[in-house]
């Protein structure tokens, strides 16, 4: 984002913390609703661009949000989209991503609230490694000759009863919108619900399953190295010999038996 929108994410970001914070039990209709707004958008060009339209003076932008979306959403949710289209955007979709942010931090609280945040990470970064294996499935989800319906019903059969409805709710959202690489979307959410809780997010490949020990323990040696809490997620690759590799953003640190015997290849060449 430029600067404009930057600041403009922001303060939408600080207007959902505060409605929140006042009134409890709301976050999980918050969300929702607020994905229901973004489908409205991602269907009429001309709403959203209006919404966006930095032409037009903010209390303009906020009142029309008002005569579209009134009566429709609650309180709450009204204030935060009111607020968002008040600001100045540098582009339409940005608003509309930062629409699609608010709504997934919205359910990710509504977890945390009923102490489920931990069970949902754990799901949307399986859900990726799953994509990840299976290009059939990936290419189903990715929107390549689907429509947004017939991808999230495809998604909804295949989870329904086996992950936490906010899982749910939330990769069907993702996967609704998505025009790319879902696993890397399903990765993007996952650490987004790992920083609202101030932790980073390590993805580990193993050539076998580690212990509950040997995640503690790789927990804490990363939690020394970066400074911050880690969340440990791990995928077995029995092609790696031994060892792990692990990834937390552009950081890879390979301790693998192949990662080992390469290095060793590349010093003997």
């Amino acid at each position: 984002m430029y600067a404009a929108s930057r600041e403009a994410s922001s303060r939408a970001r600080e207007t959902l913390s505060a409605a929140l914070a006042a009134t409890s039990h709301i976050a999980a209709t918050t969300g929702s609703e607020l994905f229901a707004v973004v489908a409205v958008l991602d269907d009429q060009r001309s709403l959203r661009v209006a919404l966006a339209d930095k032409s037009a003076s903010s209390s303009a932008r906020a009142e029309l949000a008002e005569r579209v979306f009134g009566g429709k959403i609650s309180a709450a949710t009204t204030t935060v989209l009111t607020t968002a289209v008040a600001q100045d955007w540098s582009r339409t979709r940005d608003l509309v991503d930062t629409l699609v942010l608010l709504g997934q931090e919205a359910l990710l609280r509504a977890a945390a609230d009923g102490g489920r945040i931990d069970a949902v990470e754990d799901e949307l970064f399986r859900l990726g490694r799953i994509v990840e294996d299976n290009p059939d499935l990936e290419q189903a989800l990715a929107g390549r000759g689907r429509s947004a319906a017939d991808r999230r019903g495809l998604l909804e059969r295949l989870l329904a009863g086996k992950v936490e409805d906010i899982t749910l709710q939330l990769a069907g959202q993702a996967v609704g919108r998505s025009h790319g690489d879902v696993g890397v979307v399903f990765d993007k959410l996952s650490e987004l619900a790992a920083s609202l809780r101030k932790q980073i997010v390590a993805h580990v490949r193993a050539a076998t399953d580690l212990t509950s020990q040997q995640r503690e323990h790789l927990a804490a040696s990363l939690r020394r190295i970066y400074d911050k809490p880690v969340t440990v997620h791990v995928q077995v690759d029995p092609d790696l010999l031994a060892g792990v590799v692990v990834r937390i953003g552009d950081d890879v640190i390979d301790g693998s038996a192949v990662g080992r015997l390469r290095r060793l290849r590349q010093s003997l060449g």
